[in-house]
């Protein structure tokens, strides 16, 4: 009788988009044991070429079609591919690989419309494909801790929340990228981009909005983009708690994003991420009586993390959440964040928008 435990088969993985976050997917693969990084597609062929021949990739095609088609000498395609491609994109590429029956990870945003989102849900759904969408920061330790508190009763229910991400972008971070910061391209400004991230986390903690109230305006990069680069909003939840929301790309110096959380028990917790550039970036802390933690989590502190680079701060985060999609496309259960999570949070900034437009609240 073998003792000999049956091997996992590798899983192969595709790449599309070859742009700058298109590394943290490649690291985060390979940083598993039998998973293998096998194809990369751009619209840019020679780009592709160019990429896959620096990071060893071995092979690169000019379209999600052809890598989706290809097959190597065992006759088998890929598993997975992980979709690094521009918002307004997300949903053809997702379609594509779900009807080869292949996983997908996709980039934040999900998509540019929630029409697009509910789609590509369905569209996987239907495929019987796995579906997730890349929030990284639900894996940051202090984002955890916050949800267990929660969860556990720690906080009790969530009555109050707040999120703020203020942060500095220099006009050439706009300038530089035609797309950057338009409306048909990019789909907002720094909700869409930037804070995202947090009213995701905000979401996650305090449950279902069922108001939102906001506006929108340009005040400093109005040259370079057609979007907006400051926001503020109010929501309401199905609970019953409330929660503020202001984000802004023309901060200087940056002051880096909280997302505060306080509960029912009267305890508070509190996520804050430092200020790019600054050493501990990802400083994320609770306190309250009731929650008794504090805790500093510096990028420094990261054996991943790159610091060079904001993508390359994420890359350990990056890291823990593809761990968990491969895990899940593996035992058949749902990822950490699937699409309909990732919904959520682009129909609030959507609606921060439409109400700023409107100059009325809008229900859900």
């Amino acid at each position: 009788m073998s003792n000999h435990q049956p091997q996992t088969p590798t899983l192969t993985v595709g790449i599309a988009g070859g742009g700058a976050i298109f590394r943290n997917h490649l690291e985060a693969y390979r940083a598993l044991p039998d998973v293998e990084v096998v194809a990369l597609c751009d619209i840019d062929a020679e780009r592709a070429a160019v990429v896959a021949t620096e990071h060893g990739i071995p092979q690169s095609f000019g379209s999600v079609g052809e890598l989706l088609a290809w097959r190597g000498a065992d006759g088998r395609g890929v598993d997975v591919l992980s979709v690094c491609t521009p918002h307004p994109t997300h949903e053809s590429v997702v379609t594509e690989a779900a009807a080869a029956g292949v996983h997908v990870l996709c980039e934040k945003p999900i998509a540019i419309d929630v029409g697009a989102a509910e789609r590509m849900v369905q569209v996987c759904r239907d495929a019987g494909v796995t579906f997730g969408v890349l929030f990284q920061r639900r894996f940051w330790p202090a984002a955890q801790r916050i949800r267990a508190a929660i969860d556990d009763g720690t906080l009790g229910q969530p009555i109050l929340g707040h999120c703020s991400v203020l942060l500095h972008r220099e006009s050439e971070y706009y300038s530089a990228t035609p797309w950057r910061g338009t409306w048909d391209a990019d789909g907002g400004g720094v909700l869409m981009t930037q804070g995202i991230h947090y009213i995701d986390l905000l979401q996650w903690f305090m449950g279902e909005v069922v108001e939102v109230s906001g506006h929108a305006a340009t005040f400093i990069h109005g040259e370079h983009m057609e979007t907006e680069d400051s926001a503020v909003a109010t929501l309401r939840f199905a609970s019953g708690a409330l929660a503020t929301l202001q984000a802004s790309t023309a901060v200087t110096p940056s002051l880096g994003v909280q997302v505060r959380v306080t509960g029912s028990t009267g305890a508070s917790a509190q996520l804050t991420e430092f200020p790019e550039g600054t050493d501990g970036r990802v400083d994320i802390w609770a306190y309250g009586d009731s929650v008794g933690a504090t805790e500093t989590w510096p990028a420094a502190l990261l054996p991943n993390a790159d610091l060079a680079t904001i993508n390359g701060a994420l890359i350990p985060w990056h890291q823990a959440q593809v761990a968990d999609f491969v895990d899940a496309v593996r035992t058949g259960r749902s990822p950490a964040v699937t699409g309909e999570e990732a919904t959520k949070s682009l129909r609030i900034l959507l609606a921060v928008y439409e109400s700023s437009r409107t100059g009325q609240p809008v229900r859900f």
